[in-house]
């Protein structure tokens, strides 16, 4: 049963703009979820290594990707149910797989996410602490923000977070560009298009923008923006195309710096996140200026941190709505909301404690379940929308039908290449 009525179309005629940028939220908070290890580190990775090669294919993968995205916020305002709660109607073993696999994202992830903000913060702090210290630290600060605010203080922190994000890396790239690329004149690129790079384009393409279940995040976040103002149609999915458009271009813009800085510099890139975080602050102040640093380190410290508390709330929301679901519970209890967050939070940091040194093993498993679970998530989107009886604003365009069609064979056909490549090879 949905726990909130479906929207109807806006009838009185288009939104005015300031009505539409007040409705901003699900989808800013997408984007902060998605621009962390993807925009952050795959993007720069990817300028830096092969200067412009792989900015066709970024762009590429977004657009194959935008419909099944998207699906969780025709889904939920023709509906009133979550993403969630339509996978468990298509049959309970889909919402079991979909537990475990959110249950071990969230988990990895948000481990991940926490040491590399807590290094961040590390880097502009006057005094010395350990990163399981700092760790802690950035694991409280999120629950005691997500606790006592829930949605509305996801919901600011979020447009603050990103606006200074976008505010400081177009000055950056400005900046670079007017200086011009340090790469000399002679220097050979290595080709993207070796089998040597498919497992770092298989890394990148995973999770970028984000992992297909961030949809679910999304649609979630949506239920939640329904109780606290009033949400069309035109509105909801002019939030989500801000935030979906936004995550695309910032993917090209962190590119174009590594491509500008980094790319032939000489420079040996840190293999972690955590050593090519200092790396990237490092690469901010060479452009902007030394003045820069600690102002980058912070910038680059929020960035994190705003991905770390938006994948804390957003997977713990997943999870508590699918325990109700298994357990024929009332959907949206806050108690489970609150108690998976805290077990995420607990495991995560259990992770950091006592098995930090496989923490990249495992965050390597996550990406590589993330890519070859993508076709699968998107295909269940596709389903949802297409064989519910949605608003005719709602429901798919012959367009978007065959963007759907293009990506879904994409998907499947290069998570066979990937097969052949990992195992057959």
């Amino acid at each position: 049963m949905s726990d909130t009525t479906p929207i109807q179309p806006n009838s009185s005629g288009p939104l005015p703009l300031h009505r539409l940028i007040r409705s901003l939220g699900p989808g800013i908070m997408m984007a902060t979820a998605a621009v962390g290890g993807s925009h952050l580190v795959a993007s720069t990775k990817a300028g830096a290594i092969y200067g412009w090669q792989l900015a066709a294919l970024i762009l590429l993968v977004n657009l194959l990707k935008y419909p099944f995205f998207r699906a969780g916020v025709q889904y939920t305002m023709g509906t009133g149910n979550s993403l969630v709660q339509g996978y468990d109607g298509m049959g309970r073993g889909y919402l079991w797989v979909f537990t475990a696999l959110s249950l071990i994202s969230g988990v990895v992830n948000t481990a991940a996410l926490l040491l590399f903000s807590a290094s961040l913060l590390g880097y502009f702090l006057p005094f010395s602490l350990s990163l399981p210290v700092l760790s802690g630290i950035v694991v409280v600060a999120c629950l005691v923000i997500l606790m006592a605010g829930h949605y509305k203080a996801l919901d600011s922190l979020s447009k603050v977070i990103m606006s200074v994000l976008v505010i400081a890396t177009l000055s950056a790239v400005v900046i670079a560009a007017g200086k011009g690329s340090v790469a000399p004149a002679d220097f050979q690129a290595p080709s993207a298009w070796s089998l040597a790079a498919i497992g770092f384009i298989v890394v990148m393409m995973g999770w970028m923008p984000a992992p297909i279940e961030i949809s679910c995040l999304t649609s979630l976040w949506l239920k939640s923006q329904r109780k606290e103002q009033q949400v069309t149609p035109e509105s909801a999915l002019f939030d989500f195309n801000v935030g979906y458009i936004g995550t695309a271009i910032l993917a090209i813009v962190f590119l174009s710096l590594g491509a500008l800085v980094l790319h032939g510099s000489g420079t040996e890139l840190k293999a972690s996140g955590i050593g090519f975080s200092h790396q990237l602050v490092s690469m901010y102040a060479s452009t902007i200026g030394e003045w820069s640093r600690y102002l980058i380190a912070v910038v680059a410290f929020f960035c994190i941190f705003g991905s770390t508390i938006t994948v804390i709330d957003g997977y713990a929301r997943s999870l508590a709505e699918a325990q109700s679901l298994l357990q024929s519970k009332p959907v949206g209890q806050r108690a489970f909301h609150n108690g998976w967050m805290l077990f995420t939070a607990a495991s995560a940091m259990g992770i950091i404690l006592f098995f930090s040194s496989a923490l990249m093993p495992m965050l390597d498993f996550a990406m590589v379940m993330a890519f070859m679970t993508t076709p699968i998530f998107a295909l269940l989107n596709y389903q949802l929308v297409s064989k519910t009886d949605l608003p005719k604003a709602l429901q798919w365009s012959k367009s978007m039908k065959v963007l759907s069609w293009v990506g879904l064979s994409y998907l499947f056909g290069f998570l066979a290449v990937f097969v052949w490549w990992k195992w057959l090879m």
